[in-house]
């Protein structure tokens, strides 16, 4: 009979009898080991019994005790996921942390992937820069889609210029989205489920230009920063990013679309005060002049709200 020799953070959290969240913060906090296989992250059942064994209690009084503890903290806090990879999400969970009794946990997904572990349950906060051929509209297409069955709100954080980085002094003098069809150019690609891979696909496929065409479409890297490294090292001659990172490495940049970085929170009742505390955030002049520092990033749209259900 074949035994598991590891749990995903699911089955953890139904062995436990606990919330996912929990689980990941348990994780945070160095309770329980985990450690990540791709983009899911895995518990072995050796540190599992590790951890029980831990946690173990004397007699049924003192659990009790324990839980009624639990629970009353949990009143009157709780864990909040943030989804996403820009270091405009990292300052959010600082400021959530610094003025509210929220704990916040930080997932690096993709705005795709982030979308889905929202709709199933996964995360509270999630980054979404989704652009849409059919609409040139960034996310809110994307959002309904996916939400199609709960209510939400999608609220402007930046706006970011996207485009093509390419070795400096573009010796191959690459211009837009056709150029990267030509047999001497080889790309390097972001993941799928990622806002720069939905970018370049819709791009490709409005202009009618076969994913096949692009030499290196195939090759995936998971960070805006590890794409321009790519680049900058010759080991590819061109990769879709935003433009604040072309300045932290040594490669040029093609502007050609300004795109919208918009945060996508749940309409639930647990969730009033958090939108509340995020809608404080965003228009503070605390976390704006944070975003000032950093280059790239336009805040005219910051802390609109794009759309929200009823």
């Amino acid at each position: 009979m074949y035994n598991n020799s590891s749990y995903t953070i699911e089955e953890v959290s139904q062995l436990l009898k606990i919330s996912k969240l929990t689980v990941y913060d348990l994780i945070k906090k160095e309770e329980l080991v985990a450690y990540r296989v791709g983009r899911q992250m895995r518990v072995d059942q050796q540190d599992l019994e590790i951890y029980k064994s831990k946690n173990r209690i004397g007699t049924v009084q003192k659990e009790d005790n324990h839980l009624s503890g639990e629970n009353k903290e949990t009143q009157h806090s709780r864990q909040v996921v943030i989804s996403g990879q820009d270091v405009v999400l990292d300052m959010l969970s600082k400021y959530i942390e610094k003025h509210t009794s929220h704990t916040p946990l930080r997932s690096y997904n993709g705005s795709l992937n982030s979308l889905v572990a929202m709709y199933n349950g996964e995360c509270d906060i999630v980054s979404v820069h989704l652009y849409d051929g059919d609409t040139e509209e960034y996310n809110l297409p994307y959002v309904k889609r996916i939400l199609v069955s709960q209510p939400f709100i999608l609220m402007n954080l930046v706006c970011r210029t996207a485009g093509i980085y390419v070795k400096q002094g573009n010796p191959l003098n690459l211009k837009g989205w056709n150029d990267l069809a030509q047999s001497k150019v080889k790309i390097i690609n972001r993941e799928k489920g990622s806002g720069a891979r939905t970018l370049l696909d819709e791009q490709l496929r409005i202009n009618g230009i076969p994913t096949n065409s692009l030499k290196g479409y195939e090759d995936e890297l998971t960070s805006h920063f590890s794409v321009a490294s790519a680049v900058a090292s010759g080991q590819a001659d061109a990769g879709i990013g935003i433009e604040n990172v072309a300045k932290m490495v040594n490669v040029d940049f093609i502007s050609l679309i300004k795109e919208q970085y918009d945060i996508v929170i749940l309409k639930t009742n647990e969730n009033v005060n958090l939108i509340n505390v995020i809608k404080e955030a965003v228009t503070s002049q605390e976390y704006r002049s944070q975003l000032e520092q950093l280059n790239g990033y336009d805040l005219e749209l910051t802390g609109n709200v794009k759309y929200e259900t009823i």
